[in-house]
């Protein structure tokens, strides 16, 4: 088996856009932080965020890198709603190899966020049990409606192949 075929090449520069369809809210950083087990004041208390400097409540970073709070996209069989390529190889397992953020200014709740997303790289290379791997790098950039850069998100999806190499 070829994971790394010509297909999987031009998968490189592929791009999707998804734009929240209504401003972040409150709310949404309020319960992320919640969810997260995370108290700090910055989500729920305005009087206390406006002390740090900020206009307004914010929510907890990687919120924005969470495309299913906020891009109205539709539940697959697996039950996730959020940004996925759509790449199915039969005979491999989905790792997810990591993600790389950076964050360039918090969320507010009037920011109507859009995410950007790029695949970035396609690799191939063997593991060390001899299985052949597909990496996937890919770039996210996160900006609000007046362009402002708020995050980026590099991640890595890889595809192992349930065959080992001989």
């Amino acid at each position: 088996m070829t994971l790394l075929t010509d297909e999987m090449r031009a998968l490189v520069g592929r791009k999707k856009v998804y734009t929240a369809p209504e401003p972040f809210g409150a709310a949404a950083g309020r319960y992320f932080g919640l969810a997260v087990g995370d108290h700090n004041p910055l989500y729920s208390d305005p009087e206390y965020a406006r002390a740090q400097g900020l206009p307004d409540v914010t929510a907890p970073p990687t919120l924005i890198c969470e495309t299913n709070q906020y891009a109205n996209l539709p539940i697959d069989p697996d039950g996730h709603a959020g940004h996925h390529w759509g790449i199915h190889l039969p005979g491999t397992r989905q790792v997810r190899g990591g993600n790389r953020y950076v964050f360039h200014r918090r969320i507010l709740p009037s920011d109507v966020v859009t995410a950007t997303w790029e695949i970035t790289d396609v690799a191939g290379k063997r593991n060390r049990a001899g299985a052949e791997m597909l990496i996937i790098t890919s770039r996210a950039k996160y900006t609000q409606q007046d362009g402002d850069l708020l995050a980026e998100n590099e991640e890595t999806i890889i595809y192992v192949s349930l065959e080992t190499g001989t």
